[in-house]
C-alpha cells in the first residue's frame, strides 16, 4: 500500500477486540522449566499454587496445550471501555530523525490507569470475583499495576491491599493517592506490617525496597487472610497471556495495511507487556514463519537478562514463593535508590528467559539518563509524554533508526508504548535539573545478589 495511504493513528473497531488470548506456551517447542515447591524442589502442583493465586488463573497459568483461550465476554465488556488501543506511525519522529526507518508504536496509555497493566488486572479481578473472593492482594513499583488492579478491583467490589514499593512510594505520592482513590490501602513496602516485611528492614535497614520486597509481603498478606488471593502484575505466564492482546491488535491493524515489522522492540522489567506484545509475531517466529528482529530492552541497573544467570529462584526477597527458571540477578539483589526509571525487578518472565535462552530475542540495557533523554525527544516531537518504563524502548527504537539511517535500510519498527508519565514527574525533574545520576551495578553488587540464590542441585 501505498505510504501517504497509512494513517497516523490505526484503529480496530470495537468488534474487532480479540476474542482469544494467545497462548505462547503452547507454541514453545522447548518449554520453560516448571515451578519448583521450596520445600520439596519437586515441580508445582495446581492444588499449591491454588493456595495463592486465583484458580482460574492457575489453570492458565499450566496450559501448554491451546494456542488460544476464549476472552470472558466480562472482560471484553471491560475492555470495550478502552480497547481496541491504537497503533501510530510516527511520521513526526521519522522525520526529526531523519531515517529511512518507518517506526509504529502501540500506545497503551489511553485509559485512565495510564499503561498496559489494565489488560491483566481486568482479567484477574473478574476470576477472583468469579472463584467468591472477598479480596486480594499485590505488589507495584512505579504504581501502574497497582492503580489498574485499583480501578479493576473497585468495578468487581473486591477489596484490594497494595504494597508499593517505599521509594516509589515517596516519589510518586500521586500515583498512591490514585490508587486509595479507587479504594485500595496502600502499605509502602517494606513495613512493620508483615513478618517478611519485618525481616527485610532488619537485614536492609534504610532500604528504599523493590518489587521482590513488596511481593513478599503480599504473598504473606494473602495466605494468611481469609477469601483472598494473590494476583500478580507481570513476570507469571497468565499475565504474558493477558498481554497478549497487545500484540494479536497489533498484528490485526499492520496486516490490515499490508505492514510486516522487521523489528520489535519492547521494555522488559518482568517481561509481560514485552511477551504480550510479541506474542503471535513470535509464534510465527517460532513456526518459520518470519525472521523479526525481537528486542528486549532493560535498565542498566537491573540487568537480568544481560547480566543475570539462568538459574531457579525465588520471585521475591523473603524466599516464600514458588521457585522459577529465570534470568535473575537474585532474589536479594536491590536496586540502586536513585534509579528513577522503573522495570526495577530482580529476574525475568520464564517464558521471556527460555525465549532469550534459546536464541529467540535479544537483549540490551540501557542507562537511565540516556532514557529520559529519548523520553523528552519523543513527548516534544510525537506530543506524547511517555513512562519511564516505556522509553526505555524508545530509546533503542531510535538508536535503531539511526542505524537505518547510516545504512539506507528501510527497516519496519513497532515498539511498545506501554503508557504515560504523568505521574513520574520527579524523575523527569531529576533529569531536568540535572541531578539524575547513572546507577550501573558493579561486580560486587552483582556478586553479593547472586548469593541469594539458592544453592540446589537444578543450579549446578
Amino acid at each position: 500500500m501505498s505510504e501517504n495511504k497509512i494513517p497516523y493513528k490505526i484503529y480496530l473497531s470495537e468488534t474487532e477486540i480479540p476474542k482469544q488470548w494467545y497462548n505462547l506456551n503452547a507454541v514453545m517447542k522447548i518449554k520453560h522449566d516448571p515451578f519448583l515447591n521450596p520445600a520439596t524442589l519437586k515441580p508445582c502442583t495446581a492444588d499449591e499454587l491454588k493456595e495463592v493465586f486465583c484458580s482460574e488463573c492457575v489453570d492458565q497459568e499450566l496450559n501448554r496445550k491451546d494456542v488460544y483461550i476464549d476472552i470472558p465476554e466480562e472482560i471484553r465488556d471491560f475492555y470495550k471501555m478502552y480497547r481496541p488501543s491504537p497503533l501510530v506511525r510516527a511520521y513526526c519522529l521519522e522525520k526529526a530523525l531523519g531515517t529511512p526507518a518507518k517506526i509504529y508504536y502501540k500506545f497503551e496509555g489511553n485509559n485512565t490507569s495510564g499503561s498496559h497493566k489494565l489488560n491483566s488486572a481486568v482479567a484477574q479481578a473478574y476470576y477472583a470475583k468469579k472463584q467468591g473472593l472477598k479480596s486480594v492482594t499485590t505488589e507495584t513499583g512505579a504504581g501502574q499495576w497497582g492503580t489498574a488492579l485499583s480501578m479493576a478491583c473497585a468495578y468487581f467490589g473486591l477489596d484490594l491491599t497494595v504494597y508499593m514499593v517505599k521509594v516509589s512510594s515517596e516519589q510518586k505520592p500521586h500515583r498512591r493517592e490514585v490508587m486509595r482513590t479507587y479504594g485500595a490501602k496502600v502499605v509502602a513496602s517494606p513495613s512493620d506490617t508483615t513478618e517478611a516485611g519485618r525481616k527485610i528492614l532488619k537485614e536492609f535497614p534504610g532500604t528504599g525496597g523493590s518489587l521482590g520486597c513488596a511481593i513478599s509481603e503480599a504473598v504473606e498478606k494473602a495466605v494468611t487472610s481469609d477469601s483472598c488471593r494473590y494476583v500478580l502484575g507481570s513476570v507469571l505466564d497468565h499475565v504474558v497471556l493477558h498481554q497478549s492482546v497487545i500484540g494479536m491488535e497489533s498484528k490485526a491493524a499492520m496486516e490490515k495495511y499490508g505492514v510486516s515489522p522487521d523489528m520489535i522492540i519492547g521494555c522488559c522489567g518482568g517481561g509481560s507487556n514485552f511477551g504480550g506484545l510479541i506474542a503471535p509475531f513470535m509464534g510465527e517466529k517460532i513456526q518459520g514463519k518470519n525472521n523479526i528482529d525481537f528486542i528486549g530492552v532493560e535498565p542498566a541497573s537491573c540487568p537480568s537478562l544481560t547480566r543475570g544467570r539462568y538459574v531457579y529462584d525465588f520471585c521475591d526477597s523473603a524466599k516464600i514463593t514458588p521457585l522459577a527458571k529465570m534470568y535473575t540477578l537474585g532474589c536479594g539483589f536491590m536496586p540502586a535508590a536513585n534509579h528513577a526509571g522503573g522495570l526495577r525487578y530482580h529476574g525475568m518472565s520464564p517464558i521471556v528467559s527460555a525465549l532469550y535462552n534459546q536464541g529467540y530475542m535479544r537483549a540490551v540495557s540501557v542507562e537511565q539518563t540516556k532514557v529520559f533523554e529519548a523520553a523528552e525527544m519523543f513527548a516534544r516531537i510525537e506530543g506524547i509524554l511517555p513512562a519511564p518504563e516505556s522509553s526505555h524502548a524508545i530509546r533503542v527504537a531510535v538508536d535503531e533508526a539511526l542505524k537505518c539511517k547510516e545504512t539506507g535500510e528501510e527497516k519496519t519498527i513497532l515498539f511498545g508504548l506501554t503508557g504515560t508519565g504523568y505521574f513520574d514527574m520527579s524523575a523527569y525533574k531529576q533529569y531536568n535539573d540535572g541531578t539524575m545520576k547513572d546507577s550501573i551495578p558493579d561486580e560486587a553488587s552483582l556478586a553479593q545478589g547472586f548469593s541469594t540464590i539458592p544453592d540446589i542441585p537444578q543450579n549446578k
